[in-house]
């Protein structure tokens, strides 16, 4: 098993472990559940559009929703909007469900809710629906080159 998001971080030599479970359904709850994991430390990578063409991640712990003002705000941007289903797909190269923010298909400005670095271990999408990552958010952050910022509600 080697996603384009898992050959990614061995060839930055960034830290993971590979959790498997049977995707039944789509959702950051049914992961959390299927691989044991708190829902606030499962990870969903949502693809959101800042305008003229630019889209970004925004890296969310699955029991919170996405403030798309405050990242705007954060961003120095009058809007934000989360992506269609097709255009998320079509700029990361992943299906919906399994997009990582590993591995894409061109490179995204990424930011990661605050609150995600309390934790010592998260689990993220490594590309490939039912096949996650177990890491430290600062590793993510460092791979990714992302930012934090409070853009959950």
């Amino acid at each position: 098993m080697a996603t384009r998001a898992i050959r990614e971080l061995k060839q930055k030599r960034i830290p993971f472990a590979v959790v498997q479970y049977e995707h039944l359904e789509k959702g950051a709850e049914f992961a959390a559940r299927a691989t044991g994991f708190d829902l606030k430390r499962t990870i969903k990578t949502l693809v959101v559009d800042l305008g003229q063409g630019r889209p970004a991640l925004a890296l969310m712990p699955g029991d919170r929703e996405l403030n798309l003002k405050a990242l705007a705000k954060c961003l120095g941007i009058k809007r934000a909007a989360m992506a269609d289903t097709r255009s998320a797909e079509r700029l990361t190269g992943y299906l919906v469900g399994g997009i990582s923010p590993f591995g894409t298909k061109q490179r995204f400005r990424v930011i990661m809710e605050q609150d995600l670095l309390k934790h010592d271990q998260v689990v993220i999408n490594a590309g490939q629906r039912g096949v996650m990552l177990k890491m430290h958010p600062q590793d993510i952050l460092q791979a990714l080159n992302g930012q934090t910022a409070a853009i959950a509600r």
